[in-house]
């Protein structure tokens, strides 16, 4: 029997996870939610480009949209902040509809989102089903593959990850984010109000520090331009030279004053070689490198599809990727 799906969000990464979600066998789509206009109203098939429909129409009411698909699983994919997916959660939770979601704060309850990790964690437990937060970073790169790497470690002392993108094979919206095309100035203000940034380092480096037992006293980041010495081409966003092509991203876990965490992201657009590597300081010491990277979008969808049966089948309650079953590749049958 094939489980029945339900999409909040149909903006890039929600359409690339429909998309994984129409063709495979074993899943179905029953109903869409996204607030467009220019979506609303049109069959989801056509909205998502598969040259077929889908006879499942796209809607903005989202209660309405639960009651009429009666589905088993919700994927959520509409924002990056947590408050800013609480009343969707809230409203699919009521329906005891287990939730995956995409957003970056959900992949792990920082301190700063306490209250607001208890109340979903609430709520799931009243429904009798999971709520889930995952992607390739936070959910996979940056956090559950250096734990897992740990896994054949007598001690560790530090573990170190980067992550570096050629920004040019990625999709408008994370060039946009990353700050591609600005001036120093623009960046500035633009990490000031927090609209230039990756969202989720502190979420990953709680999320190790809690995996090996480290009491962490501070979580200290930066973010700092990378600025094109030549215009780069090939990108979705024009870059002069002299003007930002991206980000160099890192923030540090401390444990009594000492680094124990560090996570680095370099992304920009005409980075001469995407890579992403593990280092973990220990018994052993272990380097891996994934040479060509994990391609951001294509892995985010798939860790979002590749999670649904295993948050079916969850405990009820907020998990996280440290307390979910081994992730693997889904075929669907």
């Amino acid at each position: 029997m094939s489980i029945r799906v339900l999409h909040v969000g149909l903006g890039p990464i929600g359409a690339a996870v429909a998309r994984q979600v129409a063709a495979r066998p074993g899943l179905r789509i029953v109903g869409a939610v996204d607030i467009d206009p220019a979506k609303v109203g049109r069959d989801a098939g056509e909205v998502l480009d598969l040259g077929r429909r889908l006879r499942v129409t796209d809607s903005g009411d989202l209660d309405a949209e639960i009651r009429r698909s009666a589905p088993d699983v919700a994927v959520v994919c509409t924002s990056s902040t947590l408050g800013g997916v609480v009343p969707q959660f809230e409203a699919i939770l009521r329906r005891r509809v287990p939730i995956v979601t995409t957003t970056e704060e959900a992949a792990y309850p920082a301190s700063y989102n306490t209250r607001l990790s208890r109340r979903i964690d609430a709520a799931a437990r009243k429904a009798g089903v999971a709520v889930l937060g995952t992607g390739v970073n936070p959910g996979f790169t940056m956090d559950a593959l250096p734990i897992a790497l740990t896994a054949v470690c007598e001690r560790v002392e530090r573990i170190e990850v980067r992550r570096v993108q050629d920004a040019r094979i990625r999709r408008l919206p994370f060039q946009l984010k990353i700050g591609a095309g600005l001036t120093r100035d623009e960046f500035r203000r633009k990490v000031a109000d927090r609209t230039v940034r990756h969202v989720g380092f502190s979420e990953s480096i709680q999320m190790i520090a809690d995996a090996m037992g480290w009491s962490l006293g501070r979580i200290v980041e930066q973010v700092k331009p990378k600025v094109a010495q030549r215009a780069v081409t090939g990108g979705l966003v024009p870059v002069a030279s002299g003007r930002v092509s991206g980000l160099i991203q890192r923030a540090v876990g401390y444990v009594d004053g000492a680094e124990r965490v560090t996570l680095t992201l370099e992304a920009y657009l005409g980075a001469p070689e995407s890579y992403d590597s593990v280092l973990i300081e220990g018994s052993p010491r272990i380097y891996s490198k994934i040479e060509g990277g994990v391609h951001g979008d294509i892995a985010t969808a798939s860790m979002t599809v590749n999670s649904i049966p295993a948050v079916v089948e969850a405990d009820a309650g907020f998990r996280t990727m440290r307390d979910m079953r081994l992730p693997s590749f889904f075929s669907g049958t």
